[in-house]
């Protein structure tokens, strides 16, 4: 089994890899309350923590003294922590993208002479892997449609991309209405000028026709009602509030995910 991070391979870097234990679950945190004089907790639900993964390495013999210590330097320049959070793919899971930094330190740990083996845990903040190459909807005309995500076993939050022209003005609006969820745009969007609404990060920008942000979209939103989409089929449907209201085109970005 190997693995990519930070857009390098294992079987580039010469490592034998092996997960030895599968952490399909993430750790959950309760959400429970103590009462006084009350037997055991009241309960809140959960919440899902975060995800770690193990990857057991191993550097074959073969090497001169100086290519060990060379391998050795370029693996900890390679899995460097002060990086950041990098694309974490594993080759057991085609399609899926983490994203990742290590958690802790590591030790080469001495197997023969010039090989060693060493255990990586990678830290996910965000527990949920998602589709490499997603799935992406396009409506061009008002009314309602079925869009049915096949990628992930989770919910997702999705960006929706809206281009047409709104009137400045409360009674002038756009509604996208997600699975029975309401959420309408008031002006002023021009042409040329498209919204973009990113439900993980839950906000809103309006950008240019090359892609560069102009101003704040959150003003545009009456209320704070991010999408979401189902695994399956979701229903979504777009009216304009009268003829001053132009619809041009609604991208969906579904950011497919599995748990």
């Amino acid at each position: 089994m190997g693995f990519s991070f930070n857009g390098t391979t294992s079987q580039s870097m010469g490592l034998a890899t092996r997960i030895t234990t599968e952490n399909r679950m993430p750790d959950l945190r309760n959400n429970t309350v103590t009462m006084p004089g009350h037997e055991g907790v009241f309960d809140f639900g959960e919440t899902v923590g975060e995800r770690k993964i193990q990857i057991s390495c191993f550097i074959p013999p073969g090497k001169s003294d100086a290519n060990f210590l060379d391998l050795k330097d370029e693996i900890v320049s390679w899995l460097n922590p002060d990086n950041g959070l990098c694309p974490l793919i594993l080759d057991k899971e085609p399609g899926r993208v983490y994203s990742a930094r290590l958690n802790e330190g590591f030790s080469f740990d001495k197997a023969v002479r010039n090989s060693c083996t060493f255990d990586l845990v990678f830290l996910c903040p965000d527990p949920y892997a998602y589709a490499a190459t997603d799935e992406t909807f396009t409506s061009s005309a008002a009314g309602t449609a079925t869009i049915s995500r096949s990628l992930g076993n989770a919910y997702s939050l999705p960006v929706y991309s809206l281009k047409g022209v709104i009137p400045s003005g409360t009674g002038t609006y756009i509604t996208i209405t997600t699975n029975g969820s309401e959420l309408k745009i008031i002006g002023s969007l021009a042409s040329g000028e498209t919204l973009v609404i990113d439900s993980a990060l839950m906000t809103a920008k309006v950008v240019d026709a090359n892609g560069n942000t102009l101003r704040n979209g959150l003003p545009l939103l009456s209320e704070l009602n991010f999408p979401t989409l189902n695994v399956g089929a979701n229903t979504v449907t777009v009216a304009v509030s009268d003829n001053t209201v132009t619809f041009t085109e609604l991208e969906i970005s579904a950011r497919s995910r599995w748990r």
